[in-house]
Formats: structure tokens, sequence, C-alpha cells
């Protein structure tokens, strides 16, 4: 089976929505000429549907940085897999070190994290407990 390798790049809880459509202008034309390797850039929340924007007709994907499983609901602050595809996204990283050592995120809510994800033909990207900085 081949593989191409992939390269994405999580913002984390880093720039507003005016920085990061700066930066993602200014970092498109060299990504587009990078090949044999799929981009992913994963802002936050808030600059989603504003990157998305920027990435259309580019060969560079758009992932969130995290999810929840439940489709709706009475779930403050949190975001589905429905809403993060209509926001543009093919990806969602799920099971980062930092939300299983700072929000409590175990093995189980992974796991219902990348069922949702699936079941909205998202490509999860699956942390599996780097803890290093």
């Amino acid at each position: 089976m081949n593989r191409t390798p992939m390269v994405a790049g999580n913002w984390k809880m880093n720039m507003t929505v005016a920085d990061a459509r700066h930066l993602v202008s200014e970092m498109v034309p060299g990504l587009q000429s990078k090949a044999g390797v799929d981009k992913v850039l994963c802002p936050p929340f808030t600059a989603l549907l504003a990157v998305s924007s920027l990435l259309e007709g580019s060969d560079i994907r758009l992932g969130a940085q995290d999810m929840y499983w439940e489709n709706s609901g009475a779930y403050t602050g949190e975001i589905s897999a429905e809403m993060i595809a209509s926001a543009g996204c093919s990806h969602v990283i799920i099971g980062h070190s930092e939300r299983r050592q700072y929000f409590g995120e175990t093995d189980g809510s992974v796991n219902k994290k990348i069922k949702a994800a699936l079941g909205e033909k998202l490509i999860p990207v699956m942390c599996i407990g780097e803890t290093e900085s």
C-alpha cells in the first residue's frame, strides 16, 4: 500500500481571524508548490470559515483542532462533526496529548469522537499520547 505523508499545522490557541487570514495568504503559494505530501492547516475554530475561503481551489486541506461526538444538544462550547464539515473541514485532530492531559480525555472519549468524525466523512488525525513539548 502506498501512503502519502501528511503534514498538519496545529495553530493551537493562537491567532485572531485577521492574523489567520494574513498568515494563510502568505503560506498558500509556498505550500502549493510542495508535491507528494498532504497538507492540512488546523486553525482555531473562530478562523475556520475565513481560512476555508482562502484555501478554495488549492490542494491544502482544512482541519479542526477537536470536536465533540454528539451531533447537537446542550453542550455549551462544543462543536460537532457536522458543524466542522459545514465549515469546509476535511480533517479533525482527535485525542491530542493536551486534551488528554488538561481536559481528561480518555481512550473511550477519543473512540466516540473517531466514530462521529468517520460518520461525517471527516478524516480523523488521531493522536496517540505524545507528551513532549
